[in-house]
């Protein structure tokens, strides 16, 4: 045990909240513009921007696009995830006025406040649950619902992807449309304009750009600029290519 430990990375201190969530959460890293969107098996989001410390930068990303268009595509709750001690009041003071709720995390290796073998939880608040009748504590308020009028879209795959890094790589749905289309390429050996079509990707700049014309008129074949979605999300392509059977074309595609 280390007294004292503390995050050296955003990303460190993402993967230690993201470890320690309860059952029935899951966590999509980098999706809808924010380092982790929370979902609950019931559907309920919320969406968490993470910051060493809790300054101005962190609170102002985590009330990015946020407003009454009932339109709008938003999580139920927003959160900024700090490091435990690193809360200012008036910082504080300023997030409950805003609505968002400030996640602090304690470092796994911190045993500062063990006290006769008791030890902090390791992020507080506790997450909202399927029985809370309200979203708050009998003190102080801790979840700020925004009641959006639609709710993030989450990718059909969870990302494979870290949380918190300097230059994140997300899981897109563009992005699981285009493994789609390469998983297709690399099991036939080329790819047409139908295959574009059934894998919904605009064409225009993977023939302009990205793939070399093949043998046969209307097929496209890999090429030295042909994105290598497969080494950027391993784990992603390894899901897709499995539901193969469920996505592929109508006409039948060489294995």
């Amino acid at each position: 045990m280390t007294k004292g430990a503390f995050f050296k990375t955003e990303a460190e201190l993402c993967a230690a909240f993201v470890a320690a969530l309860p059952t029935g959460w899951t966590a999509y890293n980098e999706t809808a513009g924010f380092d982790i969107l929370l979902a609950r098996e019931d559907g309920l989001q919320i969406g968490v921007e993470a910051k060493l410390r809790l300054n101005a930068e962190v609170v102002v990303q985590a009330s990015k696009e946020w407003g009454h268009d009932p339109l709008a595509e938003g999580p139920d709750f927003r959160a900024a995830l700090v490091p435990a001690g690193h809360v200012q009041k008036h910082m504080s003071e300023i997030c409950a006025m805003l609505g968002i709720t400030i996640i602090t995390v304690t470092h796994p290796d911190d045993d500062t406040e063990k006290r006769y073998g008791w030890r902090s939880p390791a992020f507080r608040p506790d997450l909202p649950t399927l029985d809370s009748r309200m979203y708050w504590s009998g003190r102080e308020h801790d979840w700020y619902d925004r009641c959006p009028g639609v709710r993030c879209t989450l990718p059909e795959y969870i990302p494979d992807v870290g949380a918190g890094h300097s230059a994140p790589v997300s899981l897109t749905n563009w992005k699981i449309q285009a493994i789609k289309l390469l998983i297709i390429m690399e099991r036939q050996g080329f790819v047409t304009k139908a295959d574009f079509k059934h894998v919904k990707i605009d064409p225009s700049r993977w023939t302009r750009d990205w793939l070399e014309r093949g043998i046969e008129r209307g097929q496209f074949v890999s090429g030295k600029y042909t994105p290598d979605l497969k080494a950027q999300h391993p784990t992603n392509w390894a899901q897709i290519e499995a539901d193969f059977n469920k996505w592929k074309p109508g006409a039948e595609v060489a294995a």
